[in-house]
């Protein structure tokens, strides 16, 4: 009876977790972090079992493609920002790099929720506002300022993008505020899910350092935010079943973003 020496079972097993790991970020890069790992099991072509072996639930799965991604990507900042002199040609060579990485498929969740979480606390923040001062003002003022700052916060708040699989809203930024990029890791790690810790205060920091240059040079509008930024890199990085078509069509909704985030002179 042969009996596989345990060297060659340590080479199965690795071979075994790269296959499960490939087979995740191209499982959660084409449906999103929704996907079964059912799925992930039949790309890998293993069993399923093998898969939860290696990582007892899916959040431990998510985790880690979560942690690989924001390295990758804050590596890709920090590229961008110590090789690059001009602050829009970094600021554009990371968005170039990140999105033909494909990387903005698997950003954490959490980081696309950024927006949702200033833009509630926005509105949330001028609704309570407005109430405070129509109640010294009178009962009846009291009535219609906070009609007024009712509408004003569901005015805030328009669904703009829904993400199918794992139920993301993606919403209109409010205006650049200061400290942006302390306002967005605290939404990201106040938002929760199985990101967290995986990185992103340190991706955040860096493409804050991005987007200040480029907007301290006058190059970027100054309503731009780092959960914009973010955003270009998920949505620009559409998954089309040919690879050429895909990376044309990349290429392209990537140049039409990169205009609408410049500044442009007032006529």
């Amino acid at each position: 009876m042969h009996i596989q020496g345990s060297s060659s079972l340590r080479v199965d097993a690795q071979r075994n977790l790269e296959h499960v790991l490939r087979a995740a970020r191209e499982v959660f890069g084409e449906l999103g972090y929704g996907a079964p790992m059912e799925d992930v099991a039949r790309r890998a072509r293993v069993g399923v079992g093998t898969v939860y072996r290696r990582f007892p639930s899916k959040d431990v799965l998510v985790r880690r493609i979560a942690e690989e991604e924001t390295a990758r990507l804050t590596e890709q900042a920090r590229a961008a920002l110590g090789q690059e002199e001009e602050p829009w040609s970094a600021l554009s060579r990371f968005l170039r790099t990140s999105v033909a990485s494909g990387a903005g498929r698997l950003l954490p969740p959490q980081v696309l929720r950024v927006g949702v979480d200033a833009d509630q606390e926005t509105a949330q923040g001028a609704a309570g506002t407005a109430s405070g001062s129509a109640a010294g003002a009178g009962a009846a003022a009291s009535g219609g300022a906070t009609s007024g700052g009712a509408s004003a916060a569901a005015g805030a708040r328009v669904p703009h993008q829904r993400h199918a699989q794992s139920g993301l809203r993606l919403v209109e930024q409010p205006p650049a505020q200061t400290d942006d990029t302390a306002r967005a890791a605290e939404a990201a790690g106040a938002a929760g899910g199985p990101g967290d810790d995986t990185g992103i205060g340190e991706l955040l920091d860096v493409v804050g350092q991005l987007v200040e240059r480029a907007r301290a040079a006058g190059e970027l509008r100054r309503d731009v935010t780092v959960a914009d930024v973010l955003l270009v890199i998920a949505t620009a990085a559409p998954s089309l079943p040919d690879a050429a078509q895909q990376q044309a069509a990349a290429t392209r909704l990537l140049d039409i973003l990169l205009e609408g985030l410049r500044s442009r002179p007032v006529a």
